[in-house]
């Protein structure tokens, strides 16, 4: 669902977005999209994923005046943790010792965390996404954090310095145009 499916709805729309000759995609990652937390493995990664598959829609699609920007929220309060899928083959488990309970602590503390910060409220991640869309072609951020637990700021860094590297690789070959949208 989080790189495939994103690629499949990106697919149906872009024909009409080509031929308009502006669009705009939002692609909706996450903090773990750009940093790992144990025992969130396969999220993680899916996440990354998406940012790469984000980062490619930029450069390939910006000549046809479309723009790929990605939404980066932090941890909510929801039901992710009590949703996830557990394995049926428990029968390693044992052999763990007491880690074996560090993915349920680290998921409690964590959750804990999340609920005791008001100010983390997923409304903003929905504000955020208006911004963008309200936001004047070619002036919309690549990325944008929703964080109020503090993980954003360290983020905000790595997100800058990969925007250096970027600009600095397409400079050097040529191809720093293909970094900015066609208006």
């Amino acid at each position: 669902i989080n790189v495939v499916g994103v690629q499949r709805v990106n697919r149906a729309v872009l024909p009409q977005m080509r031929e308009k000759g502006s669009g705009l995609l939002i692609h909706v990652s996450s903090l773990l999209g750009r940093m790992t937390l144990p025992f969130y493995g396969p999220y993680n990664a899916s996440k990354w994923a998406l940012e790469a598959l984000a980062e490619n829609y930029r450069v390939e699609l910006s000549g046809f005046g479309i723009e790929s920007c990605i939404v980066e929220p932090g941890g909510f309060a929801t039901d992710f943790m009590h949703n996830l899928m557990t394995p049926a083959d428990s029968s390693r488990n044992e052999s763990y010792g007491e880690f074996m309970n560090a993915p349920q602590q680290m998921g409690q503390s964590f959750g804990e965390a999340l609920a005791n910060n008001p100010e983390q409220n997923p409304q903003k991640v929905a504000d955020a996404i208006i911004g963008l869309i309200e936001a004047p072609a070619g002036d919309r951020p690549m990325r944008t954090i929703v964080d109020n637990m503090g993980m954003g700021d360290h983020i905000k860094g790595y997100n800058d310095q990969l925007e250096n590297i970027m600009q600095g690789i397409y400079g050097a070959f040529g191809m720093k145009d293909m970094l900015d949208v066609k208006k």
